[in-house]
């Protein structure tokens, strides 16, 4: 479960990761090591004894930054992780937690939401629907200070009276949920979680889809976002899709760039979007060009489009089903890539089609519906 939760970080590009550990935690110590494996930063608080998830958080405190994710470890709940982060940088509350509707609030208990302020949390009554703590909340440190004792409950002893006080915040969102907490779902989560890991897609050239294509751009001041480019990529991560990024680079061969400034150059870029919210999963690249290049560089490989090498490579890492996948480029080439793995697609026009609207009626009806094929979303 801890695998799947710390995936879903990363994604989101969380990647210093606080751990706090009590019963068998040598399990998962010795499983995560210091989380290079795994592309992470992680360190362990442990518990010695019980404290409750209170407690539990105020050992965390000197390892804790000025604003932090707090999340359950048997309660994976998935969302756009970095809408929260913005939802709650706009509240002047304490902590911002993502609130999860639910047909039947029995179990849980309801949290009475009032715009973005959390009112009040219902104690559990009779099976009807209503909003939940989805287990996740961005905080800020100083919610440290509100823990009153060694050992207590954040739910009840921390965040009551935040709400009580009108310093908690809330947000709804919808996508996946479950709580592992019993028997049941626990069972269920075998096949459910691996289920819900192989997401849907959406595969994106970059220069003419994602940004205007001035020729082998690879720095900031010759970047331009296409229209509806960054809302797109946001939609498309609210919807639970994974955006991933295929890209020929013969810059690279030609030696306009290097293979390291490339890679800074897609980091800057996705640190763009992750300030409006939104984030690309992944990207990949091809650095040749079959008849212009340097050494080994200029050779006809499989990845450069329209061979279907980087889209193949996705499906692997990613473990995606290419009838939930569509690929959007804006050459019959990128089309041909994915065609040959199996993936349907559309041209894009940057002169004239907005990329937004191409998410919201070409992308987001066929990967979360029946899918359709078609080359064309207008």
């Amino acid at each position: 479960m801890l695998e799947y939760l710390l995936w879903n970080l990363k994604r989101h590009g969380v990647t210093d990761i606080v751990l706090s550990v009590g019963h068998l935690s040598d399990v998962i110590v010795d499983h995560f090591g210091d989380g290079k494996h795994f592309g992470l930063s992680v360190r362990y608080v442990q518990e010695d004894s019980p404290a409750g998830t209170g407690g539990a958080l105020a050992l965390c405190a000197p390892l804790l930054q000025e604003r932090f994710l707090f999340l359950n470890g048997d309660t994976m709940f998935d969302f756009n992780v970095l809408d929260l982060a913005l939802a709650a940088a706009r509240s002047d509350a304490l902590g911002c937690l993502a609130l999860r509707k639910v047909d039947d609030v029995s179990r849980y208990g309801e949290v009475v939401l009032d715009g973005m302020t959390v009112r009040r949390f219902a104690e559990k009554q009779a099976a009807q629907p209503g909003l939940i703590s989805g287990g996740v909340a961005l905080l800020k440190r100083e919610i440290v200070n509100r823990i009153p004792a060694p050992a207590c409950s954040l739910e009840k002893d921390v965040f009551t009276p935040l709400a009580e006080a009108g310093l908690l915040a809330g947000k709804a969102y919808g996508g996946f949920f479950i709580d592992i907490g019993l028997p049941e779902t626990l069972d269920d989560a075998q096949i459910s979680v691996p289920a819900w890991q192989r997401k849907p897609a959406l595969l994106l050239d970059r220069d003419g889809v994602l940004n205007i294509n001035h020729g082998y751009v690879c720095s900031p001041d010759r970047f331009e976002w296409t229209r509806g480019a960054v809302a797109a990529v946001k939609a498309a991560n609210d919807a639970g899709l994974l955006v991933l990024v295929l890209t020929n680079q013969a810059g690279i061969s030609r030696g306009y760039y290097t293979e390291l400034q490339f890679q800074a150059f897609m980091a800057w870029i996705n640190d763009q979007l992750r300030a409006e919210g939104a984030h690309l999963d992944g990207w990949y690249h091809c650095p040749h060009h079959p008849t212009e290049g340097l050494g080994d560089l200029k050779t006809d490989c499989d990845c450069r489009k329209p061979k279907p090498g980087m889209v193949r490579q996705a499906i692997a890492d990613w473990q995606l089903d290419p009838q939930r996948c569509l690929l959007l480029g804006d050459k019959r080439s990128d089309l041909q890539a994915g065609e040959a793995c199996g993936v349907s697609g559309a041209l894009f026009d940057p002169g004239h089609d907005d990329l937004l609207e191409a998410v919201h009626h070409f992308v987001l009806p066929r990967l979360l519906a029946t899918p359709k094929h078609s080359n064309s979303y207008s």
